[in-house]
């Protein structure tokens, strides 16, 4: 059984070190796309706090305009597909630049799949210059999401790039 799960008050540049430490350890190896993304979101789920959504959205390869679907994730049922361009995670993919989100509702074309978030940061996971999927952190709390966190889930990203 693993337990990563960091200290209260852990300062988010040792956290992030520490979370991107542990997602090496559970992916190098793992050939397994949808496994690596499955113990991601939990190690995301259980490093961060003030989240209600941990998880992955990928690019459907069958899909002609890139449109995400679901991945694995840690919180409530979520949005099945997002077209690319639309919410944050569509913008997200749309753009191939990460979006950190203090206040989802005054987001233009928001996508509300839970209703208690209040705060959100989509990392963009490229491959190859291609966004194959993003990384999809939600908060209950308003600008919960800053600078640090974005750079530490930028590093994750580019990590899990060749892993998923």
């Amino acid at each position: 059984m693993y337990d990563f799960r960091p200290a209260d008050g852990t300062p988010k540049p040792e956290l992030y070190r520490d979370l991107l430490s542990a997602a090496d350890a559970l992916t190098a190896g793992e050939t397994d796309g949808v496994a690596n993304m499955a113990n991601v979101a939990a190690l995301l789920w259980e490093f961060l706090p003030d989240v209600n959504w941990t998880g992955f959205y990928r690019t459907d390869p069958k899909s002609e305009d890139g449109e995400l679907v679901l991945g694995p994730f840690a919180g409530r049922p979520a949005c099945i597909r997002i077209p690319r361009g639309k919410g944050v995670c569509g913008a997200a993919a749309a753009s191939g630049e990460t979006q950190l989100v203090p206040d989802v509702h005054a987001f233009p074309g928001h996508i509300a799949c839970d209703s208690e978030t209040a705060s959100e940061l989509v990392v963009p996971v490229l491959r190859d210059g291609d966004v194959i999927a993003v990384i999809d952190l939600d908060s209950p709390r308003a600008a919960r999401f800053d600078e640090e966190d974005r750079d530490g889930i930028e590093a994750l990203a580019r990590m899990l790039a060749a892993r998923i």
